[in-house]
């Protein structure tokens, strides 16, 4: 393959330019927090304030806020992003059937000796995982990521030795610079992973409808000196203008998704977030979480929120594994929902709907005389897995 790129290649005020994200030094597990202003073409929103930390002990220096690809279509608000000064850029061989990473590649072209690129990977065994590694080299036009995450563990059994031999192999190659894990369940994940000290960064669910225990295994990540990446940041992201706000308008909080954020990037033990940005606005309002502390009135805010969205947001808790008598994964099923209704993203809540197996998607709840799934936090399983099964089926 030959190489696009060469490999060579919390909040003060201070620097003047973004801070390339391979060139820190700093003692393993102290967070190092910087923020600066930039100046980039002229807009509005084009000297955003922006705050770094260490990812762990990789010694690599991300922006707080980075860009969570996965539901971008529209390359310009990435190009965008990497221009203003984020750092941190994430994707999946998965994501919009694998044309998310070539998208992504183009955009960022540029600047990528400046940026810290992720993607990540579903494959099963060895052999499936290092195909898919110079599949997303080829599409990203890279030779190199710097974080290589095996994708959606959210069980231990998810996970391999095998999986992990494949990852130092990449590594040994000079293809990923540093390994990870991304899971939905990190309380039972990121035990495992300390144990196995076999990753060097752990992409994890994280936000303010969690409880206090995650905040306990994050510490333990930090203390181990993994980085900890944080996802579904904003809740389910029922965002003002969603096309199908008319669903949830009750949902829509003005500047509750702003707050939410601000509520992850509080905990300096997360190092940097990867919020969806969809669009020019949306890149404008997620850089200001950066700008300021969370505030006492943004606390009020989210606790409104909570009550609202309490009927529909699955806090991916795990107290339901098991628990419903036709063997359905409900906490997965509830996922999807939250891509079609709260990010506006039907074709991909289908198709995560469609790829479970057969005996799975051929459940319909309304066969059921009652429901055994009991949410401790209010979520109406029962009729939010009948909507999955009839948007999707």
């Amino acid at each position: 393959m030959k190489p696009s790129t060469s490999r060579r290649g919390f909040l003060q005020a201070g620097l003047a330019l973004p801070v390339a994200g391979l060139a820190a030094r700093a003692s393993v597990g102290k967070a190092i927090v910087e923020s600066t202003s930039l100046a980039a073409s002229p807009s509005p929103d084009s000297s955003p304030q922006l705050s770094y930390r260490l990812l762990g002990k990789t010694g690599l220096k991300v922006t707080s806020v980075g860009f969570g690809c996965m539901i971008t279509s529209d390359a310009s608000v990435i190009e965008r992003g990497a221009d203003i000064g984020i750092t941190y850029f994430d994707t999946a061989r998965s994501y919009q059937h694998g044309n998310n990473e070539r998208m992504v590649g183009a955009a960022i072209k540029r600047k990528r000796k400046d940026l810290v690129l992720s993607s990540k990977s579903d494959g099963r065994n060895k052999a499936e995982l290092l195909n898919d590694l110079d599949t997303s080299l080829r599409e990203l036009g890279t030779d190199f990521l710097d974080v290589w995450y095996l994708h959606g563990r959210d069980r231990t059994s998810d996970v391999s030795d095998e999986m992990f031999e494949a990852q130092q192999v990449a590594k040994q190659q000079g293809k990923t610079r540093f390994t990870g894990v991304s899971t939905h369940k990190p309380k039972d994940m990121i035990p495992f992973l300390v144990k196995k000290n076999a990753v060097d960064v752990v992409l994890i669910t994280y936000n303010f409808t969690m409880d206090k225990g995650m905040g306990e295994v994050i510490e333990q990540a930090s203390e181990a000196g993994m980085g900890v990446v944080a996802m579904k940041v904003m809740a389910g992201g029922y965002r003002p203008g969603n096309p199908r706000r008319a669903f949830y308008p009750q949902l829509s909080k003005p500047g509750a998704l702003l707050a939410a954020l601000k509520w992850v990037l509080k905990n300096p033990k997360v190092n940097t977030t990867i919020p969806s940005m969809t669009d020019m606005d949306q890149l404008a309002e997620n850089l200001k979480a950066m700008a300021g502390p969370f505030t006492q009135v943004e606390e009020k805010l989210l606790a409104q929120q909570l009550e609202h969205i309490a009927p529909f947001y699955c806090r991916m808790c795990g107290e339901c594994d098991g628990a419903c008598s036709q063997g359905l994964p409900v906490a997965d099923l509830l996922r999807y929902l939250t891509y079609a209704d709260g990010y506006g993203q039907f074709s991909l809540g289908r198709e995560r709907f469609l790829a479970l197996p057969q005996e799975i998607t051929a459940v319909r709840c309304r066969d059921c005389a009652s429901c055994t799934v009991s949410c401790p936090y209010g979520v109406q399983v029962a009729s939010r897995v009948a909507r999955a099964q009839e948007l999707f089926a």
